[in-house]
């Protein structure tokens, strides 16, 4: 991949610098100008196309870069189902407002329009010159129905005939059977006939939903085959035998579609009694929300695209045209149905500390000192077996745990479990309204309140965010806490492919505070202050803003100050505007920021002295962590983004990293991240990303997966391998 790719922001003319262009500096400049902040949705898309860039890149496996589109694919899903279905929503209820770029929401949908139909045809021809060729050299074919032999051909009919044909509805469509009400993000197919059935009905066209039930990859027999492995596409299969479905009847025409729905659930919760109960009835209505896109073959004859944006209220602006398989992301379980290590990632042992593993008491461990545990590089095994032991320690008496997102087979929900059902005081905070995983946690919710679990739902209006777990212990007729706080999610498979921070400790101060949390989420009352854990909605953002500030005097005086900040977004203005005014006093600031960025870098006498960095690797970048270098330095772990709905409307911790060993270890991460070149994308003040320029060194990721990890690269690959 060619290190001089850009990926443009696509702003409007008023938000457009090039990056050589710069602001002069005023004693008069206002923060406030459109021109510093970079759209939110806009910047969403960038990430995106960062993500689809991996697809190219050929210093990863061959299996993961068809796994970076497939992602992309995914991502690209959602995005219409929140972010676009959202403008739409405001746009049609008339609520135009600007956000700090100075956007309006038609202004951004239309931008939103012309990059999205860029972007799937530089996925498509990803997919269909780069990705399917290559796969075919290492003997991975996707056979099309021109490819196959005859007697591939008869396999295949046998297969409808057995697998689709009984499961398989097609609908036609008459005054008794009008257009049906597809599922979101379904496969279906338009078929236009000619001729009458058996009941003289001459409509002329049908619908075929393609059932779920079935795998949207077929695996040839290898008899049949070259060797390797052979697949077809279920699509491919249906289009082949669709006549089979309308006997008597003649096929003109057959054209795969998937319509993509809003899929943000609108729970009202003024007057509700029962959340869950509430929620569980919102949840059916996801699959059918108001359209936002349809994706059709770009064979489709544009009478029956025009029929089909018409039935489900669409414009030609929310078509595309995709040359392929229009549901990607089902292919996902390609590299499980073909057995080749060497297309993948090669495997590693996330490291153990000592005292931590699985035969050492961890109470013990956490009496003699904190842990500091950065995922996957370091195992997650000790937050799961702190519970899985005190679940059964005769000593432990309590155990409090929020869950914003577990799994739907969750080592840690058993544990409590057991725990529970021992007679220990377990309370978790379920977050119901965690996206797309609100089935799942109503789930885990009812097996914890039959096992004697007290389960509460957080506070209506404010998402609990926070990963906090709190163990109470009885040690020599004394009560003792125990904690673990994280930046992610108590979900073991996350654990293996996103980057995040776990604080394991007994300290006694911190624990308190974390018992004040719990007590403010289970009960009610006023805020108690806190010793050392910042959080949100109530102190998070003021202190955050303060400790910029103080960076920024400390510049004025002429003493040494710097920020470093890594998350996944910053929206919030009011945190962009400080680190703004910290520039202006000349506070160095690396931002390493995954996804959404709407603060621009490198505008003289705004931003001049802040640097704006994105890593795209083999792991999900998820780690929040603050450094500020005024006076002592200081150094947070937290739950939370800077965006506006973590600041201000979530429940949200931050915790300081006070141990000196454990402060400079994470600062050694943070320099490993700001070091890298390779797998680094710099924000230009034209809204722009552009791809390290040296390419020189490891990636960050595959520096810290050696540092940290039980890995060794394999000795035919290069000793810098790219992750």
């Amino acid at each position: 991949m060619p290190n001089d790719l850009s990926l443009s922001s696509h702003g409007p003319a008023s938000q457009s610098l090039s990056p050589s262009q710069s602001l002069s500096p005023s004693q008069s400049i206002s923060l406030d100008n459109p021109d510093y902040y970079i759209n939110r949705e806009l910047s969403h898309l960038q990430f995106n196309q960062r993500v689809l860039a991996q697809a190219l890149d050929e210093t990863h496996p061959l299996l993961e870069r068809l796994k970076f589109l497939l992602i992309f694919s995914s991502n690209l899903d959602e995005f219409f189902e929140i972010r676009v279905a959202g403008l739409k929503q405001r746009i049609k209820m008339q609520r135009e407002s600007t956000g700090p770029d100075g956007m309006q929401p038609t202004e951004v949908l239309e931008k939103i329009t012309g990059i999205c139909l860029d972007v799937v045809q530089q996925q498509y021809t990803t997919l269909n010159e780069v990705l399917i060729p290559a796969l075919a050299e290492e003997n991975i074919r996707f056979l099309r129905r021109r490819q196959w032999t005859e007697e591939q051909a008869q396999w295949v009919e046998k297969y409808v005939d057995e697998e689709v044909t009984p499961v398989i509805s097609p609908i036609g469509l008459d005054p008794a059977h009008p257009f049906p009400r597809l599922v979101n993000k379904s496969l279906n197919f338009i078929v236009s006939l000619e001729g009458k059935d058996a009941f003289g009905r001459e409509t002329g066209l049908a619908i075929v939903p393609a059932p779920r039930s079935l795998p949207r990859l077929i695996r040839l027999p290898d008899e049949l085959c070259q060797p390797g492995d052979n697949f077809a596409f279920l699509s491919s299969a249906i289009h082949a035998h669709v006549d089979k479905f309308f006997t008597g009847m003649t096929v003109k025409g057959c054209y795969q579609f998937r319509i993509t729905r809003n899929a943000d659930l609108d729970v009202d919760t003024e007057g509700v009694e029962d959340l869950a109960r509430a929620l569980r009835g919102e949840l059916h209505s996801r699959r059918f929300g108001t359209a936002v896109r349809l994706e059709v073959a770009d064979n489709c004859p544009s009478p029956l695209t025009d029929f089909l944006l018409q039935e489900v209220g669409l414009t030609e602006a929310e078509l595309y045209r995709v040359n392929g398989p229009v549901n990607l992301k089902r292919l996902m379980g390609l590299p499980e149905q073909v057995n080749r290590p060497d297309l993948l990632y090669p495997p590693f042992t996330p490291g153990m500390p000592k005292g931590l593993s699985r035969k050492d008491n961890i109470f013990e461990a956490l009496a003699r000192r904190d842990y500091l545990l950065l995922h996957p590089f370091e195992s997650f095994t000790p937050v799961v077996e702190i519970l899985r032991q005190a679940a059964k320690d005769i000593n432990v008496v309590a155990i409090k745990q929020t869950l914003y997102r577990t799994g739907n087979r969750s080592q840690i929900v058993d544990a409590l479990i057991e725990a529970a059902r021992n007679g220990k005081e377990v309370t978790t905070v379920v977050e119901l309204r965690a996206r797309f995983d609100e089935e799942e946690n109503l789930e885990l919710a009812s097996r914890l309140q039959e096992a004697g679990a007290v389960v509460v739902y957080g506070v209506v209006g404010y998402k609990t965010h926070a990963k906090m777990v709190l163990i109470v212990r009885r040690e020599q007729g004394q009560l003792k806490r125990y904690v673990h706080l994280g930046t992610g999610n108590y979900h073991t498979g996350n654990a293996r492919l996103y980057t995040d921070y776990s604080l394991l400790s007994s300290d006694q101060s911190l624990a308190k505070d974390v018992h004040k949390v719990f007590h403010q989420l289970t009960g009610m009352g006023k805020t108690e202050r806190m010793t050392k854990i910042l959080h949100a909605p109530f102190t998070l953002k003021r202190q955050l803003l303060k400790l910029i500030e103080a960076e920024a005097r400390a510049a004025e005086d002429g003493k040494p100050a710097r920020i470093i900040i890594k998350a996944n977004s910053l929206t919030e203005p009011k945190v962009i505007q400080a680190l703004y005014r910290a520039s202006q006093a000349g506070v160095k600031t690396d931002l390493i920021i995954r996804g959404m960025c709407c603060l621009r870098p490198g505008i003289n006498g705004v931003s001049d002295n802040i640097r704006v960095f994105s890593v795209i690797g083999r792991f999900l970048e998820h780690t929040r962590t603050y450094y500020f270098q005024n006076g002592k330095p200081t150094t947070y772990c937290a739950s939370a983004d800077l965006m506006e709905r973590n600041l201000n409307r979530r429940v949200e911790t931050c915790f300081p990293i006070e141990k000196p060993s454990l402060a400079n270890r994470l600062m050694e991460d943070l320099e490993t991240y700001l070091e890298a070149d390779t797998q680094r994308w710099e924000l230009t003040a034209g809204g722009e990303y552009q791809l390290g320029s040296t390419g020189e060194g490891p990636p960050a990721q595959s520096v810290l997966l050696q540092r940290l990890s039980d890995y060794t690269p394999p000795a035919s690959r290069d000793d810098t391998l790219s992750l």
